[in-house]
């Protein structure tokens, strides 16, 4: 029987997700104590409150997110963010943080989602989340490309190296109407092909990134 994975951290109140970017802030909006006052006796609801941005937990970026004329969150097609061939790329033995290389043909690549299992995600609320993390290279991005793939995703702080200002692999892969998919988890539970993996964002005009239950269907 199939059953699903789930792939997505989750999103509590005052967690930290990217460094130097402002932790989620979830309380009531209507409280179920206050709903009392307005409904029927013996009925209640609660009406909840985030205020968060974009890059919290497991998200998605758009080409919107890099690029001034890319596109936005709605505009991005179901048909390349649901119910995609997944090819995953295990790598239990990274030498050094860059990936320049992985364990898949071009043609294990085209048409998929491929997702980079570093397990960083470990490290997870940890301090050691933010260190030191394993990235791709530019040149891996533009493989990726030019192989085919319609989604990148890996379990990391981040795609790109974060130890100064430039970030090739977003530049290229959000270029070619490549979404990226950060901060994964559980990517080990996958076989290297034969799922099927599912990261929607809510549909919203003028956004860039934004969390996803990102998903995969396993047989």
């Amino acid at each position: 029987m199939s059953r699903l994975a789930d792939l997505s951290h989750t999103i509590d109140h005052g967690m930290l997700t990217y460094k130097g970017l402002p932790a989620p802030l979830i309380c009531d909006y209507l409280s179920r104590e206050a709903s009392r006052k307005l409904y029927a006796p013996g009925t209640e609801f609660q009406i909840g409150r985030i205020e968060m941005v974009g890059n919290t937990g497991t998200y998605l970026d758009s080409p919107f997110h890099r690029f001034a004329n890319g596109k936005d969150l709605s505009q991005l097609s179901l048909g390349g963010l649901a119910n995609l061939p997944c090819v995953v790329a295990h790598l239990d033995h990274v030498a050094g943080r860059a990936i320049d290389k992985l364990p898949l043909a071009a043609s294990d690549v085209r048409g998929c989602a491929v997702l980079i299992h570093t397990d960083w995600a470990r490290h997870w609320r940890t301090d050691q989340y933010f260190e030191g993390h394993p990235f791709l290279t530019g040149a891996m991005a533009q493989w990726l490309a030019d192989a085919g793939a319609v989604l990148v995703g890996i379990d990391s702080y981040n795609i790109d190296c974060t130890d100064d200002g430039e970030r090739p692999v977003h530049t290229t892969l959000l270029s070619q109407d490549i979404p990226i998919v950060e901060h994964l988890c559980g990517l080990g539970e996958l076989p290297e092909v034969g799922s099927r993996f599912f990261a929607v964002p809510p549909k919203v005009a003028g956004f860039g990134t934004f969390p996803v239950r990102a998903y995969a269907l396993l047989d």
